[in-house]
């Protein structure tokens, strides 16, 4: 699932605060280094194509214009020794077919761009159903029939989860990222607000919410920008680099989840 590149967008954590209510701290150095190379990968247990983006980023406030990195040799292995070149069309943007990532397999991503060879890991973990969306009135809202959308789906209890839910109106991504642990909810059965402000939400909307099961790693990384933007809501300072999964360490990441997603009509 792509976001959008790194100047980086505006995110907001708004979560039910049963799962927030005491949560860890990650210390961030802000910065605004531009020029460098984002790598923005993911192996879904969709089929079709599976893509890695290459661009360099751009100051924080320069328009959303990121070059592409072009010419770039760039693969996928899994854990049982396949691997899979991916070919550029269009520019920085490399990306293979008929290549459907599995669950519990291990995934390793290599580019090779400017002299330089960068690689990752990631395990895609089980998938977890997303069981329904639904909609109710914005309780601090009602007078202008706002409305909020909840998912509902069951943790399993033997094992430990990490989530991300990407949202869209009317065909639209909210700019709000959702990233959460099991750490209070495991084995449970979740009903669960995703709280969003950039958006209004009303009767006769079109809302599509994606489900991805990540690892832990890819967990750090989404929570990490999520709690940047809680701590700076402002954007008046340029984001810090988030802890990647890419070696040596630059800009983005590589996922390997599972996705699923259900569209609502709101009522």
């Amino acid at each position: 699932m792509k976001i959008a590149p790194f100047k980086y967008c505006f995110i907001i954590l708004l979560v039910s605060t049963i799962f927030f209510s005491c949560k860890k701290v990650i210390n961030l150095d802000l910065g605004n280094v531009s020029g460098e190379l984002v790598i923005e990968g993911n192996v879904t247990n969709q089929p079709g194509l599976q893509k890695v983006i290459l661009s360099r980023n751009v100051p924080f406030t320069n328009p959303n214009v990121y070059p592409a990195v072009t010419g770039a040799v760039v693969s996928v292995s899994d854990d049982l020794g396949n691997q899979y070149r991916l070919t550029e069309n269009p520019a920085g943007t490399y990306s293979k077919s008929n290549f459907t990532g599995i669950p519990s397999r291990t995934y390793s991503l290599s580019v090779a761009t400017g002299g330089t060879t960068y690689t990752a890991t990631s395990q895609m973990p089980d998938d977890v159903k997303l069981d329904s969306i639904t909609d109710k009135n914005d309780i601090f809202n009602t007078s202008k029939n706002r409305r909020v959308i909840t998912i509902h789906f069951q943790d399993p209890g033997d094992e430990l989860n990490q989530y991300r839910f990407v949202m869209f109106v009317n065909g639209v991504q909210v700019k709000s990222i959702f990233a959460f642990d099991d750490e209070f909810i495991n084995g449970k059965y979740v009903d669960l607000d995703l709280e969003q402000t950039d958006i209004d939400i009303y009767p006769n909307d079109t809302v599509k919410v994606e489900m991805e099961c990540i690892d832990k790693p890819m967990y750090t990384y989404w929570y990490t920008l999520a709690q940047q933007q809680a701590n700076n809501p402002g954007g008046q300072v340029a984001p810090a680099n988030p802890p990647t999964n890419i070696s040596p360490t630059t800009l983005g990441y590589f996922s390997a989840h599972t996705t699923q997603s259900l569209t609502l009509i709101v009522r």
